[in-house]
């Protein structure tokens, strides 16, 4: 998802202009950037958090000549995902596309096998119930 989507995306669920959703997609990731340049940290309940980390100065290499270069130390974004994105991220979904269609259509889908079931997927989805 690029930027452009995301503000799309607030624009139809918000039922917003565009130009209001991208005012506030804007708002919230200069806020961001803002609140890690000071230093401090965002927590996001049931998101994540960002914060910063600090990179020791090294030594490198520069990849054309081989030459040593020294690498200043510098502060690099980090986010972390919390326990519930990371369960929402991989959950499987409980009713495939093909059951959606399925049910819009007036049929059900077929019945699920105990392994489907066990991971609250419908049956075969070309297959329909009457």
């Amino acid at each position: 998802m690029t930027k452009a989507d995301l503000i799309e995306e607030v624009s139809r669920l918000a039922e917003l202009t565009r130009k209001d959703s991208e005012v506030i997609v804007e708002t919230i990731f200069d806020s961001v950037v803002r609140t890690l340049r000071a230093g401090d940290k965002i927590e996001i309940r049931g998101f994540g958090s960002f914060r910063t980390r600090q990179r020791k100065p090294r030594v490198g290499r520069n990849p054309k000549t081989g030459d040593r270069v020294e690498v200043p130390p510098k502060k690099i974004p980090f986010f972390k995902p919390s326990k519930e994105l990371k369960e929402m991220v991989n959950r499987e979904t409980s009713v495939p596309a093909q059951a959606v269609g399925a049910e819009a259509a007036g049929t059900k889908p077929a019945a699920a096998t105990p392994q489907q079931a066990k991971h609250g997927l419908a049956g075969n989805p070309g297959q329909t119930e009457n």
